[in-house]
């Protein structure tokens, strides 16, 4: 989803003036409390995906309860968001069956507010925990004081606890919808290409894909992998000033997709 690294501000007035505030408070919260320790904690507590079962549509339908506070420009519910995204690349990539659903299901990991998380554990722009934090990432210079591991000598270098060139795949991302839907499909087996899972594990990682920031940690698949983050990226961010879709007209079309890559009652 289009975070702020995404996003610019141009043009804001008075009632957006207070949307900029929600949206810097939730980054505040997120780079105090996103350490190694709580993300490895998250990890463990989604990672059986034992909450509840639902087909993807369902909870398609279930994300429109949810206003992103880290996301300044969405004022219209969700699921038209992801079938916009959807229908962008549907009309970009005809060929790419799997794509069309990918940009669909891109945002679903955001039920986690529904299951009780707090927005800064589910939305915004994400970043590796474990190593320094580097210099796009969003509102990195003011809200990062409070947190621990920016002081723990094991954290706070370059490279941190990793090694050089390890690829994204090792590196601890800070917790949010991304991780948890990568994990969602992988627990239950999308039959998806690896680009796929790929995407949806790193879309919101704007200072790697945006910004260039964090190459020192990346593998030669990541940066196989990174055009396809930035195509997803691409529907995802220039989708939203488009007239909505017709979404009950589409859903026959999604419903297919799903019943092929994804069908059925899934582990959340």
């Amino acid at each position: 989803d289009p975070g702020v690294g995404g996003v610019g501000f141009g043009g804001f007035g008075c009632t957006e003036g207070m949307l900029i505030d929600r949206v810097y408070k939730t980054y505040l919260l997120m780079h105090t409390h996103q350490t190694v320790e709580f993300v490895r904690r998250k990890s463990a507590q989604y990672g059986s995906c034992s909450l509840r079962r639902m087909s993807a549509m369902e909870a398609l339908e279930l994300l429109d309860q949810l206003v992103d506070e880290s996301d300044p420009d969405v004022d219209f519910p969700n699921s038209f968001h992801a079938f916009q995204t959807a229908e962008g690349i549907r009309r970009a990539h005809p060929d790419k069956d799997w794509f069309h659903l990918v940009g669909l299901l891109h945002d679903l990991g955001k039920v986690l507010v529904l299951f009780g998380e707090p927005q800064w554990a589910v939305v915004g722009d994400t970043f590796p925990v474990g190593c320094k934090v580097q210099k796009s990432v969003v509102y990195g210079d003011s809200t990062f004081h409070d947190n621990p591991d920016t002081k723990d000598p094991r954290y706070s270098t370059e490279y941190g606890m990793y090694q050089p060139g390890c690829g994204l795949e090792n590196v601890l991302m800070s917790w949010g919808h991304d991780e948890y839907m990568y994990q969602v499909m992988k627990f239950n087996n999308f039959a998806l290409p690896k680009e796929a899972f790929y995407m949806v594990r790193f879309h919101s990682f704007y200072p790697w894909h945006a910004h260039g920031d964090y190459g020192h940690l990346c593998s030669e698949e990541d940066r196989r992998m990174l055009p396809w983050v930035r195509e997803l990226n691409k529907f995802d961010l220039y989708t939203k000033q488009e007239e909505l879709p017709d979404v009950q007209q589409l859903r026959a079309y999604y419903q297919g997709l799903i019943d092929k890559y994804c069908p059925g009652q899934l582990c959340w």
